[in-house]
């Protein structure tokens, strides 16, 4: 059975109904969204964890708060990791604890 997983990365003027595909593999089936602020990205990711999805990692923009914030979203129902750049060049070299 393959690995329910996801890929949040932000994306200012995402629409994360619209803008998402899905990598399947033999070993992980892959969902990958592009989330407009971290308010999105806990929604989404609130959504994944309750359709089962069991890992979730956030793209280098979401900071320590935004990455707690998915954390507390998905209640102990998704593994949460994070690529993390110090200040993410997609986002003004910012973090989005700065933006978001």
């Amino acid at each position: 059975m393959a690995l329910e997983a996801a890929f949040l990365f932000l994306a200012p003027g995402a629409d994360s109904g619209k803008h998402r595909t899905v990598v399947e593999t033999p070993s992980v089936n892959l969902k990958v969204i592009g989330v407009k602020n971290y308010a999105d990205a806990v929604q989404v990711a609130g959504e994944l964890a309750a359709q089962g999805v069991g890992a979730i990692e956030l793209c280098g923009g979401f900071g320590i708060e935004g990455t707690a914030a998915v954390k507390r979203a998905v209640q102990g129902k998704a593994a949460i990791g994070v690529v993390r750049f110090d200040n993410h060049p997609g986002i003004e070299f910012k973090s989005g604890d700065e933006l978001f």
